[in-house]
C-alpha cells in the first residue's frame, strides 16, 4: 500500500485500528522486562503507546505523516512519551545492537521487499534480544475483518523462520481470534504469531 493510502486511512478522527493494543501483543509484552523497544511501521502507535505506559524506552518509525499525529496524539493522552520518525524500513538507520526488543505487528509487505526488510532489522537487536510478529496468516483469506488479500503478502510458518534464518529458537503458532480492534479489524480472524531471539 502506498503512503497516500495510509494517510487517506489514519486522517479520520477515529483510530482505524482502535486505541488499545493487540491482544497477543499485550500478553507477549507483559511477560517481559521493560527496556528498549523499536516499533517499525507503526501506524497510529496502539502498541507502541501502550509499551511506554508499561516502563519501555520507545523507538517508532512508519512512512504515515497522518500515522504519526495519531499516535503523538494517543501518546499525550495516556501521558507518556515515545519517540517516532518518518521512515520507511529502507531509510530507517537505527543504531545496532540498540534494541531489547523489536515488536512487528500486522506489518505485511510485498514479497519482493518483505524478506530484505525484515532482515535488516536483526542487527538492531541486542545479543539476547527478541523479535516479536503478529499479523495475519495465509488462512486469513476470505475472513471479513481485514488484512491483504494477495496470499503471499500473508504469513506461513515456513516463510517466517526463512525471512528470520538470523535470529535462533524461533517458535511460531497460528491462532484463531475474533479481533475488535477498530472499524478495519473486526470479526473472525486467522494470525501468525512468532517469537525470534539474537544469541
Amino acid at each position: 500500500m502506498s503512503v497516500e493510502f495510509w494517510n487517506q486511512r489514519y486522517l479520520s478522527r477515529e483510530f482505524a485500528y482502535g486505541t488499545e493494543p493487540n491482544e497477543l501483543f499485550r500478553a507477549f509484552l507483559d511477560s517481559r522486562p521493560a527496556g528498549n523497544i523499536l516499533f517499525p511501521a507503526e501506524g497510529e502507535g496502539r502498541n507502541a503507546v501502550y509499551a511506554a505506559e508499561k516502563g519501555w524506552h520507545v523507538t517508532a518509525f512508519d512512512m504515515s505523516e497522518a500515522g504519526k499525529a495519531k499516535a503523538m496524539q494517543l501518546a499525550a493522552s495516556r501521558g507518556v512519551q515515545i519517540h517516532y520518525e518518518i521512515n520507511s524500513f529502507q531509510g530507517y538507520s537505527g543504531k545496532k545492537d540498540s534494541f531489547d526488543c523489536i515488536a512487528l505487528a500486522f506489518t505485511h509487505l510485498p514479497p519482493d521487499i518483505r524478506r530484505d526488510c525484515f532482515s535488516k532489522l536483526i542487527p538492531l537487536l541486542r545479543e539476547g534480544g527478541v523479535l516479536y510478529l503478529v499479523g495475519f496468516s495465509v488462512n486469513q483469506i476470505g475472513k471479513p475483518s481485514g488484512g491483504p488479500t494477495d496470499p503471499a503478502m500473508l504469513f506461513t510458518d515456513e516463510q517466517l523462520r526463512s525471512d528470520f534464518a538470523g535470529l535462533s529458537d524461533i517458535v511460531t503458532r497460528e491462532v484463531e481470534v475474533d479481533l475488535d480492534e477498530g472499524p478495519y479489524h473486526q470479526g473472525p480472524a486467522s494470525l501468525m504469531e512468532m517469537v525470534g531471539w539474537k544469541n
